[in-house]
């Protein structure tokens, strides 16, 4: 899809979920033919004339200031991560620039490495197209044989939408699924020129319904924390807590998994950490730069 069919199907998508109700504007009891606010609502809130909403809502955002994205964003009740994927649309729309044409990272780097195996909880470092290339011996052990030292990266958009294990693995897996394509979709928009990325949304979209479905959507979301309930063969069930670090001057996030003092999760992950030493082995040569 263009850049100018994303633009449109985002202003549209985000039109329908707002209610005149939520924008503090009268309906007076009328029929609506739309789903949400109506383009001359949204134009009214914005501050701008209806023709011109119309002609951003028709993908046209290519030289927009950033006073009428910050209008729009207020108008259409935008999250931090739906502005900033408004934001990331407008400057694509402008055409490439010198050095966007960037790619996933896929080195990390030793540093890093020492400080994914000096953590005590489960960990893994992932790109932005959420491959998987690093994890301590706890997270190989958790995510019980979808990890494997030797096949890594291992892209968890494919895992989740390709692998018949994915929904006995992660529990809420409809909840997963939205969030790593939401994180898929704004990478798409901050990156449009990524053609690693564009290959993987193309296979995706081409092999999966479910991913389509929600591509559709047009969803975006940061991922810095979240609740997981996953399943592995030697402690049962786990609810856990993921956090995102970060690593920006990287292009990498490290994924930390840590559970609520005296749970049975902690409990849980005491037993696989006492279990982890003597079952994973040295750990392979992992994918890192000097």
């Amino acid at each position: 899809m263009s850049i100018k069919e994303d633009v449109k199907e985002f202003l549209t998508s985000r039109r329908a979920k707002v209610t005149p109700e939520q924008a503090g504007l009268p309906t007076f009891g009328d029929k609506r033919r739309v789903t949400g606010l109506r383009r001359e609502e949204v134009a009214l809130l914005a501050g701008v004339s209806a023709d011109y909403y119309t002609r951003l809502e028709r993908g046209n955002l290519a030289g927009v200031s950033e006073q009428v994205l910050e209008a729009l964003a207020r108008a259409l009740r935008l999250d931090d991560a739906e502005r900033a994927h408004l934001f990331d649309l407008a400057r694509a729309s402008t055409g490439p620039v010198r050095g966007s044409r960037r790619t996933a990272v896929s080195k990390v780097r030793p540093g890093v490495l020492r400080i994914l195996e000096s953590l005590t909880t489960p960990a893994y470092v992932r790109n932005a197209r959420t491959d998987i290339l690093a994890a301590n011996d706890l997270a190989f052990v958790l995510y019980d044989g979808i990890l494997d030292r030797v096949r890594l990266p291992l892209n968890v958009a494919k895992f989740l939408f390709f692998d018949h294990r994915a929904p006995g693995f992660f529990l809420d897996w409809e909840t997963v699924a939205d969030d790593a394509v939401a994180a898929l979709r704004a990478e798409a928009g901050r990156n449009p020129h990524d053609k690693s990325l564009t290959d993987l949304v193309g296979e995706l979209a081409t092999r999966s319904e479910e991913f389509r479905t929600r591509w559709a959507r047009h969803n975006v979301k940061y991922h810095r924390t979240a609740v997981k309930r996953l399943h592995n063969s030697l402690v049962g069930d786990l609810e856990l807590t993921g956090e995102a670090m970060e690593l920006t001057g990287d292009g990498l996030v490290i994924i930390t998994y840590t559970a609520e003092p005296d749970s049975p999760a902690a409990e849980a992950l005491r037993f696989l950490s006492n279990w982890a030493p003597q079952h994973t082995g040295p750990p392979a040569p992992q994918n890192s730069t000097p």
